[in-house]
Parts: C-alpha cells; sequence; structure tokens
C-alpha cells in the first residue's frame, strides 16, 4: 500500500466506494466518472504504478484481474452481450491515477479503434 495513492485509500475502506467484487488480490468498484453505462475498475490490492513498472512477479496478479473482470461481466449480466478491458499506461496512455488498474466497459457497443 502506498499511503499518498487514491486506489490505496479506497482498497483500505479510508475512501468510500461502490465495491462491486473483491477477493484477496483484488476489488472492483464502479468508476465516479463512467464511460460506458456500465464501467468498473478492477484494482489488484498491491500497489503496483502501472503496466510499465509491472515485472514477471505480477504475472498471476494480472492474469488474476482480467479473469475477475470476466466474471464480473458475466455476473452483472453483459458479457455475452460484450464489454471491452482497457489499462491506460503513464500519461501519453491516458493513465490518471498511478496504480495500476483494468477499466471494465459495457452496455454499449464500443468502435475501434478506440482513440
Amino acid at each position: 500500500m502506498s499511503s499518498d495513492c487514491l486506489f490505496c485509500k479506497i482498497a483500505s475502506g479510508d475512501i468510500p466506494s461502490t465495491r462491486v467484487y473483491e477477493d484477496d488480490v483484488c476489488l472492483a468498484f464502479e468508476d465516479l466518472h463512467p464511460q460506458a453505462p456500465t464501467h468498473i475498475l478492477v484494482i489488484p490490492r498491491q500497489h503496483v504504478a502501472s503496466m510499465d513498472t509491472a515485472g514477471t512477479e505480477h504475472k498471476e496478479m494480472l492474469g488474476h484481474l482480467l479473469l475477475a473482470a470476466a466474471k464480473i461481466a458475466r455476473d452483472k449480466g453483459f458479457a455475452e452481450d460484450g464489454y471491452r478491458t482497457v489499462i491506460n499506461t503513464n500519461g501519453d496512455g491516458g493513465q490518471t491515477v498511478f496504480h495500476l488498474h483494468v477499466h471494465l466497459l459495457g452496455g454499449r457497443q464500443f468502435v475501434f479503434p478506440p482513440g
């Protein structure tokens, strides 16, 4: 945990959130500024700043985040229609909170390329 990290404070319960899933490895909560009808953030409990700073020691956690996102999509009933997972990395990649997180977006059709 990082004492100055917004998502670490959410994970610890110091900042409230609308949690939709949690286990020993990760926590998922609704985004405060949704970019789709369903916009959930899936974060590891362990502080890792970005994909750029993740290492091979994080490979199980990274896979776990994606599998958790898929489970949430199924549980919430939008997996069959489709969804998008996004990991923004560093400034030019659109990352604004420097705690690794997966955006789980659903509830509408998405276009490609996204940006």
